[in-house]
This record gives structure tokens, sequence and C-alpha cells, in this order.
């Protein structure tokens, strides 16, 4: 099978080239997916710079998120691939690496069926973004009906998914981003308060915005303070990226007398069963959203197995809105 190799020690997306390796083999309890399409995420990047490695048993290639038809079935002393899947069908997974190559070998319960309406390169924008958000804003978040989020970065591959699900679940939504393109965008999207962080004081316009219950923060230690300030009492305040950096100074009084909670997590390095877990409860409360078109996450360009290098560069120039989705069939 076609894969992309990380060559060399540089770190950039030079580094990147096709390849061939053997065709893999689906195990005990495992689906082989014959990849049609694959996204593309931050910590493919990190990957490839060194800086996230895959967790141990997981593949060394980049990619966590594919979509494309089940071409083989392996051994289920397990119960969850012969019990679900067979050959043919068309589902969606969440990997722990794999996703840049011909075929991906997953967990058949980290595995989801793709909607009747959605096309190969619409579902593999999915799995990645949807699992972290649940996993993030609804669990560790607890975000609730008429309660606000407050996402940063909201443009983003995860940003957009946030704001279509929250929407979804009731929820009121502050978004922040670059440039009025951007903000306008979030708000294409179902946000209600769009803000530019790029013009003026954004920490006065969060608060002039109502402030929120939940914050999801992909920005890290440049915001910091502006989140404790935005926080409601009772407030979650959730960390799943630090692009600003990861050493902030945080008030620990004022979190407590706020009753606040400050949290975060990785979805990568997770347990196969607390993924299968994870993909059940997505399966029963944000499947319904996307099979009725409510959660639909705007993919912003698709590049050729062949052409990756130009997909990491699009995507770290990051001036996309969406996702970034890489064919493979």
């Amino acid at each position: 099978m076609r894969i992309i190799e990380i060559d060399g020690g540089s770190g950039s997306a030079e580094a990147l080239h096709l390849s061939e390796r053997p065709d893999p083999l689906a195990g005990d309890g495992e689906i082989r997916i014959r990849v049609h399409a694959a996204g593309v995420n931050r910590p493919d990047l990190l990957q490839r710079a060194g800086a996230y490695p895959p967790p141990p048993g997981a593949s060394d290639i980049m990619g966590l998120e594919v979509a494309g038809v089940v071409d083989q079935v392996g051994p289920d002393s397990t119960p969850g691939a012969r019990a679900r899947w067979r050959v043919g069908d068309r589902v969606c997974a969440l990997l722990g690496g794999g996703g840049y190559a011909e075929y991906a070998i997953v967990d058949a319960r980290h595995a989801l069926p793709i909607p009747d309406d959605l096309d190969f390169i619409q579902a593999a924008a999915l799995p990645e973004t949807v699992f972290t958000v649940f996993a993030n804003v609804f669990e560790a978040g607890g975000l609730k009906a008429g309660e606000t989020l407050l996402i940063h970065g909201a443009t983003s591959g995860i940003g957009v998914t946030a704001i279509q699900m929250a929407k979804a679940a009731g929820a009121r939504v502050i978004a922040t981003s670059r440039g009025a393109a951007k903000t306008g965008a979030a708000l294409a999207l179902g946000a209600d308060v769009s803000l530019d962080a790029s013009a003026g004081d954004l920490e006065t316009a969060i608060r002039d915005a109502g402030g929120a219950d939940v914050i999801l923060d992909m920005v890290g230690a440049a915001y910091a303070e502006a989140n404790l300030n935005a926080l409601k009492p009772g407030g979650r305040w959730v960390v799943i990226a630090t692009l600003s950096g990861a050493l902030a100074q945080v008030d620990l009084m004022r979190i407590m007398m706020k009753q606040a909670t400050l949290t975060g997590s990785t979805l990568r390095r997770r347990s196969a069963d607390e993924k299968a877990r994870l993909a059940a409860a997505v399966e029963a409360v944000v499947w319904p959203w996307v099979v009725s078109g409510a959660v639909r996450p705007p993919v912003e360009a698709t590049f050729p197995l062949a052409e990756t290098k130009l997909a990491h560069l699009r995507l770290e120039a990051g001036e996309h809105v969406g996702k970034i989705v890489l064919t493979v069939s």
C-alpha cells in the first residue's frame, strides 16, 4: 500500500514523502478499512516534528481519522468486529495512527457508520473533532442547554465542530478568531457572538458578551488571565492545546472563589476501552445531530495523498476555516 513517511529529522513539511509498505492485516477485534479520505489535524504536525509520538502499539504512520469501506474483518474472540461490521460497510473511524495510507487497521469499536448522505471526504472530517469536542466540552466541561460556551480558535477544525455541537445541544456560543473573514465565518456557522481577537480589548468584549460557563481553550498561556476573568461562578475551563505556550500564571484563589474547574485532556493516549466507551456515547448523542445535518464541519480544502506536504503547509498557515482532508482512493 502507499503511505506517507516522515523522512529525516528536519520536522518540516519537506520531510513528507510517498512510500510503500505491505498491506496490514486485521487482528483480533479489528477491521481493515480501505481508506478513501483522511483528516489532517494539528497533532499530525506535532508528530511530524517529533513532539507527539504515537502511543505504544499504534501505527507510526500519521493520521488520526479516516473514512472508507470495510474490506477485512478480523477474528473476534473479543466481541466487536464480527458482531457489527461486514465487508463493504461504509465507516469512519478514530485511529491512534495510520490514517495517511491506503489501508488502516482500527479497533472495531472505534468505528461509526457513515450516514447515507455524507461522502467520504465529509465523513473523514468527523471522528477526531467530534470525539474531542464531546469528551472535553460535554463530558469534562459538562455543557448544558442554556449555558454559554466560549471557544478560542473557533474557525479551526475543532472550533467549527464545537460551534455546531454546542448549538445542537441548545447552548449559546461566543467565538473568538482572528480577522473579519473568520469572525464572519463563525457567525455563519451559528455562533451567537463572534469576536475578532486581533482587534481591540478581547477580554472586555468577552465580559460585555456575558462571560462563559464553559471555555474550550486551544490557545493556552496567552489567554489564561482572560479566561479566568471570563468564567462565571461554577465555570469550567477546558484546555486541549497550548498554541501560545503551556506555562501560565493562574490565581488559584480566584479559581476557588469562583468555584471554577480547570481541566484538560488529550485523546490519542486514552485506552482502547475508553475510546470504545467514548465512541458509543458519541454515536448515541452526537450521531443523530450528524444524521440530521446539524453537525457538518465544513471542509476547507482537499489534497491527494501524494500532496500531503501541501496539506500540512495549509494547516500551518492558519488561514483555513474548518477541516483539511486528504483524498486517498
